[in-house]
């Protein structure tokens, strides 16, 4: 955990893409992305798989980004290249992606326990990012 210009970030997980099939992926229609967990005990890693169209920015396609939860989404992203967001993909749960330097880093707000944000993530429930409206 460190601090920034008055906001606190916690180390909360990677996010790698990838062009490969994996198991227990969860697709996001608005995205155009594909998303599964690894199978990891120290670190939580997520795999992102972009369909051709997705309409993200190809740094977040592209490189791999760290994510962090903040005290202060709004006050985190001032002065920043959102990439994207601010949204709310799981209820409870607002995220926005910045750019800093040459890397995509993702940006969390919440209050819900790790938890809940993978239980919600995993099963669906509570994440509009998820639904095929």
């Amino acid at each position: 955990m460190f601090e920034r210009e008055g906001v606190t970030y916690e180390f909360h997980h990677m996010g790698i893409p990838t062009c490969e099939p994996r198991e227990g992926e969860r697709y996001s229609a608005a995205s155009r992305m594909y998303t599964s967990d690894a199978d990891c005990a120290l670190l939580r890693v997520q795999y992102h798989r972009f369909e051709a169209g997705s309409p993200l920015a190809e740094l977040m396609r592209t490189v791999p980004h760290a994510a962090f939860k903040v005290s202060d989404l709004a006050k985190a992203i001032q002065g920043r290249t959102v990439l994207l967001g601010p949204y709310e993909p799981i209820d409870g749960f607002r995220v926005a992606v910045i750019q800093d330097g040459e890397a995509p880093v993702e940006l969390i707000e919440t209050s819900l326990t790790d938890e809940q944000i993978w239980g919600r993530a995993k099963s669906g429930a509570r994440a509009s990012i998820y639904r095929r409206d």
